[in-house]
């Protein structure tokens, strides 16, 4: 990102001013493994990358606070005295959210000006909504002097997209985005927040994510269907096991179980989550012990239940990851988010790269009519102040 064109765009936007504005920035993140099972309480493995959202900004004294983005259409100038309101489905209202989050604490607003600016591609899955929140959430919180940890952020943020974004989200994007670290995954327990920060050593290997460039909106798609199914999934069972929540229940259990629910649907949702559940257990268990094969064949099996069982992916995700499948030297791949597009993320061998974006992007183009685009990723730091 070219800073100097940032705030050369936010001195057009604003002028000069008497304070200096700070520059901060979120990453975005992405899932190792542990899909669809965050809202289930139960866990998850991903970590920061090097894409993110960078957020200019400053205090004024006129009481109004305006924000724009390089990245989307639109300005915004609301005064800080009045109530929030939900700006339609316009980006504003994620970092709308954040800010109304600090109201409800009890918070004081003042004028702010906030220019965004993102490398994360938008719709692909890789969180870029949970990034504006988190750096929302970090700048506001500085600026009003509110020395809020940052786990308090994190489910303000969360809070923040339910309330305004209308996305029954779980805790992992926000968590991964404020919590992540360099060369480091992130292992949450999504119920309690008890986390360990796990590296992440792929000696002679990356992560390759590729992005499908299908438009998708989480908000309109099934994923609130798929959190609707998983309440009933816990009602059925909560008769015989006392839960509340799938992720509290061994897939030992479920298996012996599985057979008294009687809605397929229902049995198949049950079975994902809890399977994944396990599978991030013993990915974990597998980087622990260096045996990036183990942990790559977890990835394949996590993407065949998301297709089979929880059945949120698509021609578009299966199709990259069938191809990704095909190339010597892919030891995994996934999809990873919420799925009905976004991206995947591969396993794959550093001499193998050209190759497989080649070979890969060849294959969805022929079969999909689409261009796949394909990224490195990095692992990062989190949520941070620049300058």
């Amino acid at each position: 990102m070219d800073l100097n064109r940032l705030k050369e765009r936010f001195v057009s936007l604003y002028g000069n001013g008497n304070n200096k504005p700070s520059v901060f920035f979120a990453p975005g993140r992405v899932n190792l493994i542990g899909e669809h099972t965050d809202y289930n309480g139960g866990y998850v493995f991903p970590c920061a990358l090097q894409y993110g959202t960078y957020l200019i900004a400053r205090k004024n004294t006129d009481g109004i606070i305006r924000m724009a983005s390089m990245n989307f259409p639109g300005e915004l100038a609301v005064p800080s005295s009045k109530p929030l309101e939900k700006q339609g489905d316009h980006w504003f209202n994620y970092p709308l959210g954040v800010l109304d989050q600090f109201v409800k604490k009890g918070f004081v607003l003042h004028g702010m000006e906030m220019l965004f600016a993102g490398d994360i591609p938008n719709g692909s899955g890789l969180s870029s909504s949970a990034s504006i929140e988190v750096v929302t959430a970090f700048t506001v919180n500085e600026f009003l002097s509110a020395d809020l940890d940052l786990i308090e952020l994190i489910k303000m943020s969360q809070e923040a997209e339910h309330a305004f974004a209308g996305v029954n989200c779980g805790i992992m994007d926000q968590f991964a985005v404020g919590m992540g670290e360099k060369n480091h995954a992130v292992f949450l327990n999504c119920h309690t927040l008890e986390y360990k920060l796990v590296p992440v050593l792929l000696p002679g290997y990356c992560l390759i994510v590729a992005n499908t460039n299908k438009k998708r909106g989480l908000a309109d798609s099934k994923y609130n269907e798929r959190v609707a199914e998983c309440n009933e999934a816990v009602n059925l069972m909560k008769l015989h096991f006392g839960i509340d929540r799938l992720g509290e229940m061994s897939f030992m259990q479920f298996f012996k179980f599985q057979d008294s629910i009687a809605d397929p649907v229902i049995r198949k949702r049950a079975r994902h989550v809890i399977s994944e559940n396990q599978r991030v257990l013993n990915a974990v268990s597998c980087l622990l012990k260096s045996d990036l094969i183990g942990f790559g064949a977890l990835m394949n099996a996590s993407h065949e239940s998301l297709r089979d069982n929880y059945e949120v992916t698509g021609k578009e995700l299966d199709t990259l990851v069938d191809e990704a499948q095909q190339i010597n030297g892919t030891l995994g791949a996934r999809m990873t988010g919420a799925g009905f597009g976004g991206c995947t993320v591969n396993l794959v061998k550093e001499s193998a790269i050209e190759e497989f974006m080649e070979k890969v992007g060849k294959g969805y183009r022929k079969r999909i009519g689409l261009e796949a685009t394909f990224y490195k990723g990095e692992i990062s730091d989190g949520v941070r102040k620049i300058q």
